[in-house]
């Protein structure tokens, strides 16, 4: 088991792999850095090998599949997580492992939007991005994230054992935060400065099609999360509505004791038939949700204990 991983995942990197590893190898020395080249044209992979990283592949395109794959192969006490466009700087590395490698955290977020993140990204609508996503995750999750789509992270080996993922792109980093949210992790926030990518270096995020991604995760994770609040709201909206509707309706019945908007009435009925069964399948679903807490307490108490039974081995074999 490696004491630090430094994780990178590479698409068409060339320009910038080599001095991101060259970095974080002069501030980590004793971390082993590992780039996952995810279909580099560019001779990404080449460039990793030289600088001294352990080169490995993962076809199936997107982030969120590298990072299944880091995850599944690599063995560390601490995990550092950091893109390959030198936008992140590695000295800022050392503050998070300690983090992570003092068990004062499970996930460690490196906070770009607390620092120079909104002077030196060239894209505007990519800022507004990140200010609309974390206010969402903040409002809906009653918390207090700083950066919610960072790619500079580190993690603790439990986190990184016992977290399913699901994401294929780079809707990967909602997920994370989302995940260690609901299941009470530990996180921590680390403000890092933030530099725009280099000259000829090109962002692989689509402002658009990978936005409206990370908003449909966050409405799939807040009502998987957060069922009774999720589908409560939608039945609260058509009990409102049914009401609104059915008002004049019984107004007119207590006046001439006729109905004479019949689909009004009708259509009133459903909605209210509707709301009623929408609160109801939110807190069959809520039972679940808690369950599932349960459960996932049992699994990160068995992670615990491998991690010190290995801890013990290592020991004892020194």
């Amino acid at each position: 088991m490696d004491r630090i991983a430094v994780l990178i995942p590479c698409y068409n990197e060339v320009r910038t792999v080599a001095k991101v590893i060259s970095d974080f190898r002069r501030t980590l020395p004793q971390a082993v850095v590992y780039v996952y080249d995810n279909n580099s044209t560019d001779g990404t992979d080449l460039a990793a090998r030289e600088a001294g990283a352990v080169v490995r592949y993962e076809y199936r395109q997107g982030k969120g599949q590298v990072i299944r794959s880091m995850f599944r192969d690599i063995e560390a006490e601490c995990y550092i997580i950091a893109d390959g466009d030198d936008t992140y700087p590695a000295e800022c590395a050392r503050q998070m492992a300690n983090i992570i490698l003092n068990e004062k955290a499970d996930m460690v977020i490196g906070d770009r939007l607390s620092a120079t993140y909104f002077q030196e990204n060239s894209r505007p609508f990519h800022s507004v991005g990140n200010t609309l996503v974390k206010r969402s995750i903040n409002f809906l999750f009653h918390t207090d994230i700083s950066d919610i789509l960072t790619g500079y992270r580190a993690f603790s080996y439990e986190f990184v054992k016992t977290f399913p993922v699901l994401s294929k792109g780079f809707e990967i980093e909602t997920e994370m935060t989302i995940h260690a949210l609901d299941k009470n992790l530990g996180i921590e926030n680390v403000v890092v400065p933030y530099r725009d990518r280099p000259a000829g270096s090109e962002s692989k995020l689509n402002t658009y099609s990978d936005g409206i991604k990370v908003l449909r995760t966050v409405v799939r994770l807040y009502k998987n999360c957060r069922p009774f609040q999720f589908f409560g709201f939608l039945g609260g909206l058509m009990f409102l509505l049914g009401a609104v509707l059915i008002a004049p309706v019984f107004i007119e019945y207590l006046r001439t004791s006729l109905v004479p908007r019949i689909p009004t009435l009708i259509v009133s009925g459903f909605l209210t038939l509707g709301a009623l069964l929408s609160i109801f399948c939110g807190v069959i679903l809520d039972v679940l949700a808690q369950q599932n807490r349960q459960d996932f307490e049992l699994r990160l108490n068995e992670f615990h204990e491998i991690r010190r039974m290995k801890h013990h081995k290592t020991n004892h074999e020194n």
